[in-house]
């Protein structure tokens, strides 16, 4: 399986809004990624709308060809907002206001009924439900038992519509790869890495996709591209850093580059 590359473009729109200006356009910028080379966008609605807005999600979701993720806090706010935009995906990920960037994966076992109240209303609408989550076993065993409840609560209640038809309520999770980007030495960072290759394998012997992401650059990418379980990477910071010095179709293909290995 060839690993696939997901460009994250909220500080397209973080620089816009820096200014509150027209541009750059996230849009543009993914229409860009995706000529040249990437299989699809990814953008984090926030509470605080610091970068994305909802109508980016909405021309987003009108005028790119591959897999839009979108990801949100499970609360009330957001998972109405994603039943009226309906993007491919949704990656489920915890949300403080005060945080620079996302902070961890979602807690399963502390913020389960949130995931399954999320799950139990966007898979039904053909929204497949992916969550954030550290390279931790215990994490991953526990949105796996949540998933195959609710999976089997789907096939026992005969839902018909994309619940029933294929998709699970819980599609997959992405690995949280921050640990590994941050190790401080070799030895650290193959611990972390190790980490990411055993969530990865249990997640896919439990039956759901794997994906990843947080911190990769073109520089510490490969070991993750190279684990064969894992079906996509969400990269944002590096890329649009890359992209102000060399541009957004150089970026991506830079990053290719290096996931090739």
């Amino acid at each position: 399986m060839s690993v696939r590359l997901s460009v994250n473009v909220d500080h397209v729109a973080t620089l816009r809004q820096a200014r509150r200006a027209e541009y750059p356009d996230p849009v543009e910028a993914a229409r860009v990624a995706e000529d040249a080379g990437a299989a699809g966008i990814t953008v984090h609605l926030r509470a605080d709308r610091r970068h994305v807005q909802e109508e980016d999600v909405e021309r987003l979701a009108a005028s790119i060809r591959g897999k839009l993720n979108l990801e949100i806090a499970p609360s009330e706010e957001m998972i109405a907002v994603a039943l009226r935009l309906r993007p491919a995906q949704v990656t489920l990920v915890p949300e403080r206001p005060d945080e620079v960037t996302t902070e961890g994966g979602l807690d399963v076992p502390s913020q389960g009924g949130r995931i399954e109240d999320a799950a139990r209303r966007l898979s039904p609408a053909g929204v497949a439900v992916s969550v954030f989550l550290d390279p931790d076993p215990d994490q991953v065993e526990a949105l796996a038992d949540l998933a195959g409840r609710l999976a089997a609560g789907v096939r026992g209640a005969a839902v018909s519509g994309a619940a029933a038809g294929g998709a699970p309520p819980i599609a997959g999770f992405e690995i949280n790869t921050d640990a590994y980007t941050r190790a401080a030495g070799d030895d650290e960072r193959s611990r972390e890495l190790e980490r990411c290759r055993r969530a990865a394998s249990l997640g896919r012997d439990h039956g759901l996709a794997v994906y990843a992401g947080h911190g990769l650059t073109a520089a510490n990418v490969a070991p993750i591209a190279a684990i064969p379980e894992i079906e996509e990477l969400n990269i944002g910071h590096w890329l649009i850093a890359r992209a102000v010095v060399i541009g957004m179709a150089a970026a991506v293909r830079e990053m290719l580059e290096a996931m090739a290995g």
